[in-house]
């Protein structure tokens, strides 16, 4: 790990937490229990498309006795909301809806999710947990670079900055250069952003002369997109704040379902008291122990517009037992998704696999490409990764060869490597398409 020399006074004394992250596991279990039965309860009499679901499955909601129990349900799907857009999946009249958000739709009908004013308020408390938890306290001036609209990052963010008792400053995403004037006049202590698009920020700062390490930022909360350690430690370098990791998606309420806290950097601490996780086979749905990797699955507690049962988020992670909140457990930080991964002649790989070797190999920038085509019968994949401003070209030529010794040592596949110049490949302000599939046209 770098180093990281800010100091951000003494971590969060125990009464100045939640009620909920001091609860005893007996006491939060208990809580999950009551609040997963009336959403069960609520799902089934309010949308059909729940009730459709539990009685082709042969349950009713009196049948969950137990936490446990959650496995006799159903799951839900992209393709549900999807099916049921934009409205079906409400649990309230469209009069008490108070919010809409929906995802780009880019692949697709979008997923629309709807917030009641309680919804709101919950969601802006869990994220102002969040920031504390990741540094943040009341006072602090927040840099909001997630986007704003129908995108979750930006407005979830920012409602929980204001419960914090914290400034907003909501940029929202592009105009890099802006970024950096914003940063250096304002002074603000934390920033809210993609990892990947704090790098971009980084490159912006050294390109105008002006060392990052400089800057008034103490802390980044980062999420969206996986990230691994190694873009922690080049971020932590190059910017002299502590990386921490915030965790969550539209479909279960936005940012702020869990956070890694920045006194420890262990994994995300799933906020209990609202959201019930459970890891399962990607294949056969089957439930796993905890410690086990497999994709996270989510049930969210207390709900009232868009009751959420047992949804697939195609992340890939593992349950581990609590930390900094010992009553709550973690998630390990997401190493890739499901939908994500690349089966190459029988081998499975991650973007966050090629990540952690490029961010290894001396020269080579955090910004890089996959790339699949076709060869013959055959599926090929390279990478296209740029170069650092300083690295010399018989420098770039060994990262090349680098990468591709290290992608099929710790892979098992072959791969080729293309280093580029500098700013040559398309930055993203939001999350960061690592792949490209040619494979149609090739």
């Amino acid at each position: 790990m770098s180093a990281v020399t800010r100091r951000l006074g003494d971590a969060p004394r125990a009464d100045t937490l939640d009620a909920a992250e001091r609860m005893s596991v007996d006491e939060l279990r208990a809580l999950q229990l009551r609040r997963l039965q009336w959403t069960l309860r609520r799902a089934y009499d309010c949308v059909p498309h729940y009730r459709a679901a539990f009685d082709a499955a042969g349950v009713r909601p009196d049948d969950c006795r137990e936490l446990a129990d959650i496995a006799k349900y159903p799951m839900t799907t992209k393709a549900d909301l999807r099916d049921n857009y934009p409205y079906g999946m409400f649990a309230v009249p469209r009069a008490d809806v108070r919010r809409i958000h929906a995802s780009s739709g880019t692949t697709g009908r979008p997923t629309v999710v709807g917030y009641t004013a309680r919804d709101i308020e919950n969601w802006a408390d869990l994220v102002a947990r969040s920031l504390r938890a990741a540094g943040g306290r009341p006072g602090h001036r927040v840099h909001n670079a997630y986007g704003y609209g129908l995108f979750t990052g930006g407005l979830g963010a920012h409602y929980g900055i204001e419960r914090l008792g914290a400034t907003a400053v909501p940029v929202s995403g592009g105009m890099t250069p802006r970024q950096v004037q914003l940063i250096m006049d304002f002074s603000p202590d934390v920033i809210m952003v993609t990892p990947s698009y704090l790098l971009t920020i980084i490159d912006e700062f050294e390109r105008q002369g002006i060392d990052p390490r400089s800057s008034s930022l103490k802390v980044g909360v980062f999420g969206a997109e996986p990230w691994t350690e190694q873009m922690r430690c080049e971020i932590e370098e190059r910017m002299d704040i502590h990386a921490v990791d915030i965790y969550g998606l539209s479909e279960v309420m936005g940012p702020g379902v869990s956070q890694e806290c920045v006194e420890t950097k262990d994994g995300l601490h799933i906020w209990e008291d609202h959201f019930l996780p459970e890891v399962v086979d990607p294949l056969d749905g089957s439930v796993l122990p905890d410690g086990e990797e497999g994709e996270l699955l989510f049930t969210a507690l207390t709900k009232e517009a868009l009751p959420i049962i047992r949804y697939r988020t195609r992340d890939l992670t593992r349950l581990l037992p609590g930390t900094a909140r010992p009553g709550m457990r973690r998630m390990e930080r997401i190493t890739g998704r499901s939908d994500d991964m690349i089966i190459l002649r029988g081998v499975n790989l991650f973007p966050t696999q090629v990540e952690e070797i490029v961010l290894q190999t001396a020269g080579l920038a955090p910004h890089f490409q996959l790339v699949l085509t076709t060869e013959g019968r055959m599926d090929a994949l390279g990478v296209r990764v740029e170069a650092r401003h300083d690295t010399p070209s018989d420098r770039r030529e060994a990262a090349s060869r680098e990468v591709v010794a290290a992608v099929k040592d710790r892979v098992g596949v072959s791969v080729t490597c293309e280093v580029v110049d500098p700013d040559t490949l398309e930055r993203s302000v939001g999350k960061l398409q690592r792949l490209v599939d040619r494979r149609a046209a090739g």
